[in-house]
């Protein structure tokens, strides 16, 4: 009987010692239904099973831009933000993973994902793992990506995993068909699959959910007597 009782307190503290870990989701999409918000459900999707699968339970959040867009603006405008505006920008300075999908426009992130972007705290996004996807029409913009939305993360001191996802409209059917030589390209699942286990890694390690943040903390550096100091 006493057997039974350390076995059942065993058990008891492990499911205690789960990892928990909360995961935003940033989907930029302006149409209802959105391919936008597809990739990003898709995405999201592999990336919870993967850390599932590690023993970490995720709490998630998805953040529409689409039913922010009034706010983003008058943010923009007054510099002050709605409340519900406010806990988007609150769920991702506490987040430990973050997936944002943005739909490519003249070759670049959508105005509505700047817009965001622009109005959150400039170190909210230190050390937050970052996964960063798009999609298109076509897949000449598919380095979009990689001059455009990864280096507006990498400027936040965020961490862009290796891999990005880019999803244009051949890209929703089967396998991509390469016209040089006729190979299949790297499926879309396949690039999801990769990208998310990518992410998985970071959040694993990310301690920004369970960090205690002093709201009434002063920036380093700070000195009350100026640049200089007391003379």
């Amino acid at each position: 009987m006493a057997e039974n009782a350390v076995n059942s307190g065993a058990d008891i503290n492990t499911d205690a010692a789960r990892p928990e870990r909360t995961l935003v989701v940033v989907s930029a999409g302006l149409s209802q239904p959105s391919s936008t918000r597809l990739l990003a459900d898709r995405l999201t999707t592999a990336t919870v099973d993967r850390l599932t699968e590690k023993g970490v339970d995720v709490t998630t959040e998805v953040i529409d831009l689409r039913d922010l867009a009034h706010d983003i603006t008058n943010n923009l405008l007054t510099g002050f933000a709605a409340p519900t505006l406010q806990k988007a920008l609150d769920a991702l300075a506490s987040a430990d993973g973050l997936i944002a999908v943005t739909p490519i426009f003249t070759t670049s992130y959508s105005g509505l994902f700047k817009s965001f972007v622009d109005i959150i705290e400039p170190t909210a996004l230190t050390d937050l793992p970052v996964l960063i996807a798009a999609t298109g029409g076509t897949e000449r913009h598919s380095l979009a990506l990689d001059y455009a939305v990864r280096p507006l993360f990498t400027y936040l001191h965020a961490i862009v995993v290796p891999t990005s996802v880019y999803a244009a409209s051949s890209d929703w059917g089967s396998g991509a068909v390469t016209p040089a030589n006729g190979e299949t390209a790297t499926a879309l699942p396949d690039r999801i699959a990769r990208a998310a286990s990518e992410l998985t890694a970071l959040v694993q390690l990310s301690d920004r959910s369970s960090r205690i943040v002093d709201p009434f903390a002063l920036p380093a550096g700070f000195s009350p007597v100026g640049g200089y100091g007391a003379q």
